[in-house]
C-alpha cells in the first residue's frame, strides 16, 4: 500500500508540473511579441511588465518557503496554481498593458508558490526514489514541448488570447490534481531556520545562479540570434528549440542512472564542461539546423545537473524542505535574471554575440572546477542514496532456493517495467488516434487522410489554419502524436535495465 501511494504522489506531482510549466514556458516566449503587437506597449514597457513578474516571484519565494514547512504542501502548490491560472485569465481579457501589469503580480506570486511548494513535495519521496527530481524534470520537459505544438499550432486559429485561455484551462485541472492529493505531514520541530539553510547551502545556491544564468543567457542568446541573425519566424524558432525540450523530457531518468555510477560532482562537473564547449560552439554555428542540434547537446547537458542541483538541496534541507526549495529557486530565478539581462545587453553585434556565448562557457567551466568543493561543503552524499526498501518488497519471496532466487529476483525486477513500458502507453495513445480519425474520416473531417489523400494545399493550411476546426484539432493531434512517437521510441531505447 506504502508503495502504491508513494507512485501516485508520484505521478500527481508529475502531472501537475506537465500541466503547469508547459503554459509558463509558453507564456514567456509569446508575452513580449503579445504585448508588444498587440496592446501597443513600448520596449520599456514590455521590459517593466517581465521586470514586475520576476520581482514579485522573487519576493514571495521564501514566503512560500515557510508556508509550505508549516501548511500543507499540496494544497499551498494548488494555490499557486490557481493564481497562475487567473494570471492567464487576465491576460487573456486585458484591453491593455495596465492590466497586464496585474497579470504579472498573480503569475510572479502563483509561481513562487507552485514551484516552491511542488518541489518540496518531491522531497518527501527522495528516500524512497532518489531520481524523484529526474522524473520531475522530465515531466516538465514534456509539458513544455507539447504545450509548445499545440499553442503554436493553434495560435493562427484562436490567437494570442485563445493560447491564454487555454493556459488558464491546463493550471485549473493542475489545481484539481493537487486539491485531491493527499501530502505527508508538515513537521517543523527541530527543522533549521532560513538563515541557518542559507549559510549551509551558499556554496551549493552559488553553483545553482551560475548554473541558471549561464543556461538563461544562452537560451535568450539563441533565440535572439534566430530572429534578429537569421531572420526566422516565430514557428521556425519554436523548431529550433522543440527538439531541445524533448531531450528535457526524455534523458533525466536515464541520466540517473550514470549519476548513482559515476556520482553527483563527476556528473555536474562533466554536464558543465559540456554545456560550456556547446555555448561558445553556438557562436561558430553557421545555420539554423546547426544551431538545433548543439541546443540539444545543451539541453543534455543540464537535464544531467539540474535534477542533481535539486537532490543535493532537498537532502541538505532536512525537515526544512520548503524553506530550501524557497531559497533554491530564489538563487535559480536571481541567476537566470542576471543571465538574461547580460547576455541582451551583450547582444547586438557579431563581436557582442561571440563575447556573450564565450561569457556564458567561461562562467560553466569555472563551474565544473568548483563544484567538488560546493557538494562537500553541503554535506551531503556523493552518491544519491539507494531507495529504502517498502513494506512490499520485504514481504516478497525471500525464502525461496538458490535455484529459485534468481528467478524470483528477475520476477520482482521485471513487474515494475511492465507496468512503465513507455511503448504500451504510446499504442493507446496510437489506438486512440487511429479511431478517432476513422470516424472524422467518415464525417469528412481527417486532417491525416485530408492532408495525405486530398487537394493540394498551401503551407499555411499544414502549419497554421486547416479551416474547419475539426481539422486543426486533427492538426494539432497528429503533431502531438508524432512527437510522442519519437519520445516514446527514445524511452524504449534508452530505457534502464532495473539497478
Amino acid at each position: 500500500m506504502d508503495e502504491v501511494a508513494q507512485k501516485r504522489r508520484s505521478e500527481e506531482n508529475q502531472l501537475a508540473a506537465a500541466l503547469t510549466k508547459g503554459p509558463a514556458e509558453v507564456l514567456d516566449f509569446l508575452l513580449p511579441l503579445w504585448v508588444g503587437s498587440q496592446l501597443g506597449a513600448s520596449a520599456p514597457e514590455v521590459g517593466a511588465l517581465t521586470a514586475l513578474e520576476t520581482l514579485v516571484s522573487f519576493v514571495v519565494r521564501p514566503i512560500a518557503g515557510a508556508l509550505a514547512d508549516r501548511f500543507d504542501r499540496g494544497r499551498i502548490a494548488a494555490a499557486g496554481a490557481v493564481l497562475y491560472g487567473l494570471s492567464f485569465v487576465v491576460y487573456a481579457v486585458a484591453p491593455g498593458i495596465g492590466v497586464a501589469y496585474l497579470a504579472a503580480v498573480l503569475g510572479g506570486a502563483g509561481g513562487a508558490l507552485f514551484w516552491v511548494a511542488l518541489r518540496a513535495r518531491v522531497g518527501e519521496g527522495l528516500a524512497r526514489d532518489d531520481g524523484a527530481f529526474g522524473k520531475l524534470f522530465a515531466a516538465e520537459g514534456g509539458g513544455t514541448w507539447i504545450a509548445f505544438v499545440v499553442a503554436l499550432s493553434a495560435i493562427a486559429w484562436i490567437d494570442y488570447r485563445g493560447v491564454f485561455w487555454l493556459g488558464a484551462a491546463a493550471c485549473a485541472v493542475a489545481a484539481v490534481v493537487l486539491l485531491n492529493a493527499k501530502s505527508a505531514p508538515v513537521r517543523e520541530e527541530g527543522a533549521p531556520r532560513l538563515l541557518q539553510l542559507g549559510k549551509r547551502m551558499r556554496p551549493m545556491l552559488a553553483l545553482v545562479a551560475l548554473t541558471a544564468m549561464a543556461e538563461a543567457g544562452v537560451a535568450l542568446l539563441l533565440l535572439m540570434h534566430l530572429q534578429r541573425g537569421h531572420q526566422l519566424q516565430l514557428g521556425e524558432i519554436a523548431a529550433v528549440f522543440i527538439p531541445g525540450f524533448i531531450v528535457y523530457s526524455l534523458l533525466p531518468d536515464y541520466l540517473h542512472g550514470f549519476v548513482r555510477k559515476a556520482g553527483r560532482t563527476r556528473v555536474l562537473a562533466l554536464a558543465m564542461m559540456a554545456s560550456a564547449v556547446f555555448a561558445a560552439g553556438l557562436s561558430f554555428a553557421p545555420s539554423p539546423a546547426v544551431l538545433a542540434i548543439m541546443w540539444v547537446l545543451s539541453a543534455a547537458a543540464f537535464a544531467a545537473a539540474i535534477p542533481v542541483e535539486q537532490a543535493v538541496v532537498a537532502e541538505a534541507a532536512g525537515l526544512s524542505l520548503g524553506r530550501a526549495m524557497g531559497i533554491y529557486e530564489s538563487a535559480t530565478l536571481l541567476g537566470a535574471t542576471i543571465g538574461t539581462f547580460v547576455a541582451g545587453q551583450l547582444y547586438g553585434s557579431d563581436a557582442g554575440w561571440r563575447v556573450a556565448c564565450f561569457g556564458a562557457a567561461t562562467l560553466l567551466l569555472f563551474g565544473s572546477f568548483v563544484v567538488r568543493g560546493a557538494v562537500r561543503r553541503v554535506g551531503v552524499a556523493e552518491f544519491p542514496v539507494e531507495p529504502r526498501k517498502t513494506v512490499s518488497q520485504k514481504e516478497s519471496p525471500v525464502t525461496c532456493t538458490v535455484e529459485e532466487s534468481p528467478q524470483a529476483a528477475e520476477s520482482v525486477t521485471e513487474e515494475p517495467n511492465k507496468r512503465t513500458n513507455p511503448l504500451r502507453n504510446w499504442a493507446v495513445h496510437v489506438g486512440v488516434y487511429v479511431v478517432a480519425q476513422t470516424a472524422l474520416a467518415f464525417a469528412g473531417y481527417s486532417w491525416p487522410v485530408e492532408a495525405l489523400s486530398g487537394e493540394a494545399h498551401e503551407a499555411g493550411w499544414y502549419w497554421n489554419s486547416s479551416g474547419h476546426w475539426l481539422l486543426n484539432v486533427g492538426r494539432i493531434w497528429t503533431f502531438v502524436l508524432v512527437i510522442d512517437t519519437l519520445w516514446s521510441i527514445g524511452r524504449a531505447v534508452l530505457r534502464k535495465r532495473p539497478y
